[in-house]
């Protein structure tokens, strides 16, 4: 098994376990902490593809997607997280309504 390999899997590991979290826990803040996680799966995954095959280096479009998306998952997390305290304390509960009428 290699490492790009074990990267890989690590990383769908990752994903598949925010999704999960994504999708059970009805609170704002395990919401956002999930999304991070699939995020962080997403970027082992394009570590994994940037491995090249013998002594090439390795690929550096992969790594710059990488760079440019965790500046975009630190500004994203932070609107959310900065949301999600205005929906906090204007409705006091930092879930989201079952029933959008009420």
């Amino acid at each position: 098994m290699s490492t790009a390999f074990l990267y890989a899997l690590v990383g769908v590991g990752l994903f598949s376990l925010g999704l999960y979290a994504l999708i059970v826990h009805a609170h704002l803040l395990r919401k956002i902490l999930a999304i991070n996680v699939m995020g962080s799966g997403v970027f082992l995954v394009l570590v994994a593809l940037a491995k090249r095959t013998g002594d090439a280096p390795p690929d550096a479009v992969p790594q710059a997607m990488v760079i440019t998306g965790i500046v975009v998952a630190v500004s994203a997390t932070a609107l959310a997280l900065t949301l999600m305290l205005r929906l906090t304390a204007i409705t006091g509960s930092a879930e989201l309504p079952d029933d959008p009428r009420n």
